[in-house]
């Protein structure tokens, strides 16, 4: 592991927004001190009104509250609810905003995309799901059964990891924002605010063997940690003895990460892709699918979720000391591993790690197995988008400047 893995971890595997909510609403109605999150998006309705409304009310009782959100998975507050938090005193940015023909400068790729919360720096939440409803989806509405995806709800030393990097990136957004109202001093105070929170710098990378739930927290950002989850995966594959199962909703795996798939699989290890099997975007929809011939060559299993939109970003494998499994935030596509914003919990932990297992096995169920001959009697025209929507995604790459 790239990153320390250390014990005395207490961990609560959440599915989907019904668990998260609800755990999230607790847990800062509890607050004493300060509350931090971030998200990629932020839908003010439906089984997210709780949460934003525990939020207001933490404020209200004097509670630090800091939201930061994406400027393209969120873009604004709406006007209600910035009157209402700026009344209660919740302190908002949001990241990296940007609109119209913006979006295809290659600088605006770098998008916050990790969902993360932290309260009162003893409690942390970190995985794939937005504050979206798990029954809608912004860009096809209803839906009949909700959106797979999974969260983690941590005590223990990682905690600190968690509060450290959220809160280096709020003093960022605060210099950047100080500097635009040419607040010279405020920028000034934000500067020195950001450093001291840069001092810590995180975990060493020794690996302790006491007892507990051993974890992790694996970041990538533009700056310490560009190749830090690709690396731990692949590390960690290399590590796999005889399973590995991966759910990811948009695979379109570099190089490197398709030879530690493919030695892996070489090596007699069973692995098992639990991928997107319901078309959301064009991009990741048939660029995953130009990926399938060498996965499938090789023996990889290929299973398409069917049921609903699959978002987790999850896998369990065994490890020479015993099970490991992730929760996070990073798809493994180039956007997710080479531009944004990412964060993963890593956990070494037979008990976790079971329960993560046995919640793919049941959605396996509910999926469509890929065999190489009907791949191959796809339709040319579904080959043809498969092939260009990866020449566009590799072009894109190329474009901004990163190496996949």
């Amino acid at each position: 592991m790239q990153q320390a893995l250390r014990p005395d971890h207490e961990l609560t595997l959440l599915a989907g927004g019904s668990e998260l909510f609800p755990a999230l609403v607790a847990a800062i109605d509890a607050a004493r001190a300060e509350v931090m999150l971030e998200t990629y998006i932020l839908d003010f309705s439906r089984s997210v009104i709780p949460v934003v409304e525990a939020l207001e009310r933490a404020a209200a009782r004097q509670v630090t509250v800091r939201v930061v959100v994406d400027g393209v998975g969120t873009g604004d507050i709406p006007p209600e609810w910035q009157r209402r938090w700026a009344a209660a005193g919740v302190r908002w940015r949001v990241f990296n905003p940007v609109r119209g023909w913006r979006l295809l400068m290659p600088r605006t790729w770098r998008r916050l995309h990790r969902k993360l919360c932290v309260v009162d720096g003893e409690l942390a939440f970190c995985g794939g799901i937005n504050l979206l409803d798990d029954y809608w989806d912004p860009n096809h509405g209803e839906l009949t059964r909700p959106r797979l995806d999974f969260a983690v709800r941590v005590t223990g030393p990682l905690v600190a990891d968690v509060h450290d990097t959220m809160t280096r990136l709020w003093w960022r957004l605060q210099v950047a924002r100080e500097a635009r109202q040419r607040d010279l001093e405020g920028a000034l105070r934000a500067v020195r605010a950001a450093a001291r929170a840069g001092m810590d710098e995180g975990p060493h990378d020794s690996v302790m063997e006491q007892g507990g739930a051993v974890a992790a927290l694996v970041l990538r950002d533009n700056l310490r940690f560009r190749r830090r989850i690709e690396g731990t995966y692949r590390i960690a594959l290399a590590q796999a003895r005889s399973e590995v199962l991966i759910a990811n909703a948009y695979f379109i795996p570099g190089v490197q990460l398709q030879r530690a798939l493919l030695r892996a699989a070489r090596r007699g290890v069973k692995i098992t892709l639990l991928l997107q099997g319901r078309y959301e975007y064009f991009m990741p929809y048939h660029a995953s699918r130009a990926v399938y011939d060498q996965l499938l060559a090789a023996g990889i299993r290929i299973v398409e979720y069917e049921a609903s939109f699959l978002h987790a970003k999850v896998a369990v494998m065994d490890a020479p000391r015993g099970m490991l499994a992730t929760v996070g935030s990073s798809n493994l596509d180039p956007f997710s591993l080479l531009l944004a914003r990412e964060a993963n919990v890593f956990v070494r932990d037979d008990d976790f790690a079971g329960e993560l297992h046995a919640h793919l096995l049941r959605a396996l169920q509910h999926g469509r197995v890929v065999d190489m001959d009907s791949h191959r009697r796809r339709p040319w025209l579904t080959r043809v988008g498969n092939w260009v929507a990866y020449g566009l995604m590799r072009f894109a790459v190329l474009v901004s400047g990163k190496k996949y």
